[in-house]
């Protein structure tokens, strides 16, 4: 298709109004379709992920500088913490 052909293409598509368009509660209703929706859907999860993950490495290995040892994980205290027990 040549250059010519592609612009007169082009205008005829732009300026021919399609017959579902002309109706303005037709298109809103389509537009409005493809917003996102206004909520979220979040669970609440039982045990955090990062937390199980962070114990399972550490029963595979454990720090080789110590820094984190300090630092309580288990899932056990941390309900303790929270007042949950």
């Amino acid at each position: 298709m040549e250059r010519d052909e592609a612009e007169e293409l082009l205008a005829r598509q732009l300026s021919e109004e399609p017959a579902a368009e002309t109706d303005e509660e037709e298109a809103g209703a389509r537009a409005a379709k493809r917003l996102p929706p206004k909520w979220e859907i979040r669970i609440q999860a039982n045990v955090d992920p990062i937390v199980e993950e962070t114990i399972a490495y550490r029963s595979i290995a454990r720090e080789v500088d110590g820094r984190y040892d300090k630092v309580d994980v288990s899932a056990e205290d941390k309900t303790k913490k929270d007042g949950q027990a």
